[in-house]
């Protein structure tokens, strides 16, 4: 190999991953490493931040091996499951306390008591964000209130997300986040160039605990040599939905991205102008390059494909996540099953953090394969639930790419296709997360002039075109309807 390459360090939810990219697109290599998810009470997850550094770092030296040495890569981008929160002291570099996961809803009465107050109309106004224990600020102030080392560590004190954790390890000190991961945290206005001073005092976050605002790309500072037998600079930074929209080269209004991960999340870019919802719909920055900022609006779903994991680990149903496109195809229908997904609640675009799941239609009839399907299912009415969001936000879907690994499944995205009526588009390697932090560290180390000419390093792949007869269509999303009214009427009367 005689061109330098771009290594990617992609700590998802449940596995951190680096990955080398050639500056074509080509992807050289990957190691992986699984993540322990904790979960201490019902509600709560949680990531050993130290177990992140060190099987991140593991991950990455065995790339810059691959690759023939640190001189032999030019760049570093980071790809971060987005929203989770960490805590470490400055002078020892510990983390103080597990991360606590985005998944996680111990701050649900702390949201509900802000919406009470009546916060809710400000909190969106300015960041984008409706208020919810998704995001990080309220993480953060639950970690000072429940956590004697985190208050006791004062001027020491940094929070962050976990592009903040690994970029301050690598590099022995420097804190910072991108943009896209800092208006994740509803601490920051969507229009502003730093932390908000009003929303850092509502939610009782230390601004002075917070890093700097950067670009997304840029020449950021190099690692320690120690770590990977060589400094190398870190120009690219992004949340891993942001990284999997660029990666899809999702850059347009129009052009939409779907990734089917552990969660669901549809970001949809609409330009330079900070987008307003009236859907309940989150606006977000997509990236900024040179101080200037794209945005999108984006719909997140908090359960997709670790509901394929809870019928696997929970109840038994299938012995491999594999198994459920065979699984559905045996049966010509869901048999009037339909479920309900919402082991964490239920996000965009309807945030109710206090749902639950659900399974109707049970009859003697229903079988294994019934309720499967109707939980592949469930996927698609989601995803349906949002197109409509973003169409009444101004923000129609005139092309979906998707990615994930749910995406991986031919049943579930032609499903998907059949429901929204739009052809779905999959690219040959789903690997978009970390092709997207690779093209933002290309450009940040001044290999592409631009995301527009980085975008040659997305891959294509296959395409679903709907064929499902209108009534069936028409007869599943009435079947849908009719649970999300039982659903809230149950609620209503709890």
């Amino acid at each position: 190999m005689s061109e330098r390459l771009l290594l990617v360090l992609d700590a998802g939810t449940t596995s951190t991953r680096a990955m080398l990219y050639a500056p074509d697109g080509a992807r050289i290599a990957t190691a992986q490493a699984d993540l322990t998810q904790y979960y201490p009470q019902p509600g709560w997850v949680e990531h050993d931040a130290a177990e992140i550094w060190t099987r991140t770092l593991a991950c990455a030296r065995q790339m810059v091996g691959r690759a023939g040495g640190a001189d032999r890569v030019a760049a570093i981008g980071i790809a971060n499951q987005r929203e989770t929160t960490v805590a470490w002291n400055r002078r020892t570099g510990d983390p103080i306390g597990r991360a606590i996961v985005w998944q996680d809803r111990r701050t649900a009465d702390h949201c509900a008591a802000l919406r009470e107050a009546g916060h809710a109309p400000l909190v969106q106004r300015r960041t984008g964000l409706v208020i919810d224990p998704y995001f990080s600020a309220t993480k953060m102030r639950w970690m000072i209130d429940h956590r004697p080392d985190v208050a006791a560590a004062g001027d020491g004190l940094a929070l962050g997300t976990v592009e903040s954790w690994l970029v301050w390890k690598l590099t022995g000190g420097l804190h910072i986040s991108d943009a896209g991961n800092a208006s994740r945290t509803q601490l920051m206005a969507l229009d502003g160039a730093g932390w908000d001073r009003d929303l850092c005092a509502l939610f009782g976050v230390p601004q002075a605990a917070l890093p700097e605002i950067v670009d997304n790309a840029g020449d950021f500072g190099a690692t320690l040599p120690e770590w990977l037998g060589g400094p190398i600079r870190v120009c690219g930074l992004a949340g891993d939905q942001q990284a999997a929209t660029i990666g899809q080269g999702c850059l347009a209004p129009g052009a939409v991205k779907a990734t089917l991960g552990t969660g669901a999340f549809v970001l949809a870019p609409v330009g330079e102008a900070a987008p307003t919802s009236a859907q309940r719909l989150l606006g977000t920055i997509l990236y900024q390059i040179a101080g200037r900022r794209h945005y999108a609006l984006e719909g997140s779903i908090f359960v997709a494909g670790s509901l394929i994991q809870w019928l696997r680990d929970r109840i038994g149903l299938i012995a491999a996540a594999a198994d459920t496109d065979a699984i559905a195809r045996s049966v010509p229908d869901n048999g009037g099953v339909f479920l309900l997904p919402a082991l964490s609640g239920l996000g965009a675009p309807h945030w109710r953090p206090e749902a639950t799941g659900m399974i109707v239609g049970l009859t003697h009839g229903a079988g294994r394969a019934h309720i499967v399907r109707a939980a592949l299912e469930s996927m698609a009415h989601q995803l349906h639930d949002l197109a409509a969001a973003f169409a009444a936000d101004g923000a129609p879907w005139r092309s979906l790419r998707i990615d994930g690994g749910m995406s991986a499944n031919d049943w579930i995205a032609q499903d998907v296709a059949d429901m929204l009526e739009l052809t779905v588009e999959r690219p040959g390697d789903v690997e978009t997360t970390a092709r997207g932090a690779a093209m933002l560290a290309g450009v940040g180390a001044g290999l592409f002039p631009s995301l527009a000419a980085a975008a040659g390093m997305a891959a294509t792949g296959m395409r679903f075109a709907p064929v499902l007869a209108a009534p069936v269509r028409a007869q599943r999303l009435a079947g849908w309807r009719a649970l999300l009214a039982q659903a809230a009427q149950g609620a209503a009367t709890d």
